[in-house]
């Protein structure tokens, strides 16, 4: 097997699948989206970590004892479209900020293969157009129950529910709300723990 050791050996205009992807070994993050790399911004804002740390603490107390488990980034997502889950099929991965897979079957050793329930993805100035768009679409195709959209500037939380297979208008949960999860019944978080 020959190993990618930097980005530069690699043409971004090209499609690649999870075999490869499993190659590269090189400093940047990356995301497979439809086969094609999307670069992952640097490493975030220290309020984007403040955050996530928060509300994966919090879901990991929620969830202790349960069979659903939490994890954060980095971690691989990988969606396939086929029966067939072998790497050169996969041509999806992305590695949301935190996600909550309750089939432990979908669980292995590089991470997760199939949809996890809930994913939160936090915005950072250089990933709004990706997570808004790009990551919405690729979660809704298949079939993530529910997403989590934080705004970090604007103190601002979008609660997506899949219905009928798709994503309507969010639940938006502004200060002073209180943020519901349908995934995990009896979950909730007061807006204002988490921008303060």
């Amino acid at each position: 097997m020959k190993y990618i050791t930097d980005i530069k050996q690699l043409d971004l205009t090209q499609k690649y699948n999870y075999a490869d992807y499993l190659t590269w070994w090189f400093d940047e993050r990356v995301e497979l989206i439809k086969g094609y790399i999307l670069k992952m911004s640097p490493a975030p804002l220290r309020q984007h970590q403040k955050i996530s740390m928060k509300i994966s603490r919090l879901i990991g107390n929620f969830l202790d004892g349960k069979t659903c488990e939490v994890y954060t980034a980095p971690f691989d997502v990988r969606f396939h479209k086929k029966e067939i889950k072998n790497h050169k099929s996969i041509f999806d991965v992305v590695q949301p900020d935190i996600c909550v897979v309750c089939d432990p079957s979908k669980l292995d050793d590089l991470g997760c293969i199939g949809a996890p329930d809930l994913i939160i993805e936090i915005l950072s100035e250089g990933n709004k157009n990706r997570d808004l768009k790009n990551k919405m679409m690729l979660y809704e195709e298949n079939l993530v129950k529910e997403y989590w959209v934080v705004f970090p500037k604007e103190q601002i939380v979008q609660v997506f529910h899949l219905e009928n297979e798709k994503y309507g208008f969010p639940e938006v949960y502004e200060q002073d709300s209180i943020i519901l999860s349908k995934v995990l019944a009896g979950f909730e978080i007061q807006n204002d723990r988490l921008f303060s």
